[in-house]
């Protein structure tokens, strides 16, 4: 199966503007909604199969059940050929992949994980990947800037120098994160994937949604339209707070893990799909993906180490 990829971005990439120059110029970027439709609809009139890849990093699980939403919304034969994958990355693969750049970090360097403002849930989770990132790393500075958000880019440096950084390091924890040009005592650390590295991943999204729909003819649109059932309020229906485990009230168990089960490295994972838990090593910024095996999926934190 060949044919047109469409690839969404929200507030990571600003709306998939940030992706220019990321991908390719045969993949086609939408901000979703009317665009989405738009091209899907233009590709199937002429005759194209279409595979639509979320490009969240894992903190925007809105933009996977919203693409899920829209194209519910084509007609049938629309329908027919289109097929929706997995999302780009997971909040593990994130964490993989800033450890990874972290590595080449002076240890007296601060880091400062920046990614744009989304809304506070999103916010919320860049804390806890800036945490993972110190926990298993070796810099004991660890920070975090919200572009368009509090703190801002400015206050995450001046923190990161009242605690004795002599620099500051910008990670980008996210596709729109501009090179911090004039800001003083700080410099870039990325790209977060060189360009060869992201088309990787991003083929081996597209293979597993195709083959899956050859196999099955199983689209990916249902599985996701429940992406973001877990983002907001830890479950809460109401003023009255009655907060509740689904697997015993409503018969579907969402498998959560808070541990170290999606929080403690990751890689592309170009042969085994989206798997909370279980990610595979990140790739060498500029080398190609590595390939895996299914079932595969060393721990890039070692058993011996516990949080402290």
């Amino acid at each position: 199966m060949t044919g047109r990829v469409i690839a969404v971005g929200g507030h990571e990439s600003d709306g998939a503007a940030a992706l220019t120059g990321v991908l390719g110029p045969e993949v086609v970027r939408v901000a979703g909604g009317r665009e989405l439709v738009r091209e899907v609809r233009s590709a199937r009139a002429d005759g194209e199969r279409v595979c639509v890849v979320p490009m969240t990093l894992g903190r925007d699980p809105s933009l996977v059940a919203d693409a899920a939403r829209t194209l519910l919304a084509l007609d049938a034969s629309e329908r027919a050929g289109t097929v929706l994958a997995e999302p780009f990355a997971t909040t593990a693969h994130l964490v993989g992949w800033l450890r990874t750049l972290a590595t080449r970090i002076p240890h007296d360097r601060a880091l400062l994980v920046t990614a744009p403002s989304g809304d506070p849930f999103s916010d919320a989770d860049l804390f806890r990947t800036a945490r993972l990132v110190r926990q298993y790393g070796r810099h004991r500075t660890v920070e975090v800037a919200l572009l368009g958000g509090d703190p801002g880019l400015a206050e995450g440096v001046r923190r990161c120098r009242a605690l004795g950084a002599p620099r500051v390091v910008v990670l980008p924890a996210a596709w729109a994160v501009p090179e911090p040009t004039g800001v003083p005592h700080t410099e870039y650390g990325g790209p977060l994937l060189s360009g060869s590295a992201a088309a990787g991943v991003l083929a081996s999204r597209v293979r597993e949604a195709q083959d899956r729909y050859e196999r099955s003819g199983d689209d990916g649109v249902a599985r996701a339209l429940a992406a973001d059932h877990d983002h907001g309020h830890a479950h809460s229906h109401g003023p009255d707070g009655h907060d509740h485990d689904h697997g015993h009230c409503h018969g579907h168990g969402h498998g959560h893990s808070h541990g170290h089960g999606d929080s403690h490295g990751a890689g592309p994972d170009p042969g085994g799909g989206h798997h909370h838990g279980t990610p595979s090593h990140a790739p060498r910024a500029g080398a190609e993906p590595p390939v895996r095996h299914q079932g595969a999926a060393p721990d890039l934190v070692p058993s011996h180490r516990s949080p402290r």
